[in-house]
């Protein structure tokens, strides 16, 4: 089954991520902070109106064309998967991921407008932007399609030198 993958995986994925999301909402006020690991991690309850790093977050437009962009996405990631080969699973894995991620975020923008956003990690004082469990799906997926298309180009190169060794 081709879409045996998307279907085992995003549910799991969507849960945990909406279960922490609740979790956090339900039992941590706005903005509190609890160290996990000092000056490295916390656990800090902050809602992102934006995109990316609070991009878009003070635009009227922010919530319809957010909705309206990850359903395209969705829909495009869905096509996507209809035409792979069962034998390309690293490309296969890596959609599903930024699938699942874009799912759980999504349902975040239209049930509060917005994400939910609580893992926060930092070096003292620097802190990079927190984040959640969809946002992480969504990184690995981008960094497993990077390293899937790396891999491929790789064996293209080095289809081409056999073959061309051989003319």
């Amino acid at each position: 089954m081709r879409f045996r993958l998307l279907l085992l995986l995003t549910p799991l994925l969507v849960i945990i991520d909406q279960a922490t999301k609740l979790y956090i909402d339900r039992n941590f006020y706005l903005h509190q902070s609890v160290t996990v690991i000092e000056n490295f991690f916390n656990i800090t309850y902050v809602r992102n109106k934006g995109a990316a790093f609070g991009i878009l977050a003070d635009s009227a437009i922010r919530i319809p064309f957010f909705i309206v962009i990850t359903l395209v996405a969705l829909i495009g990631i869905l096509c996507y998967l209809n035409k792979l080969s069962s034998t390309q699973r690293l490309l296969n894995l890596s959609l599903v991921l930024i699938f699942s991620g874009a799912f759980g975020n999504l349902i975040d923008r239209v049930r509060c407008g917005e994400v939910i956003d609580f893992l926060d990690v930092h070096w003292y004082r620097y802190h990079w932007p927190a984040f959640n469990v969809a946002d992480s799906a969504i990184c690995v997926g981008v960094a497993l399609l990077l390293l899937d298309m790396w891999l491929s180009e790789r064996a293209k190169k080095v289809a081409t030198a056999i073959s061309g060794g051989e003319s």
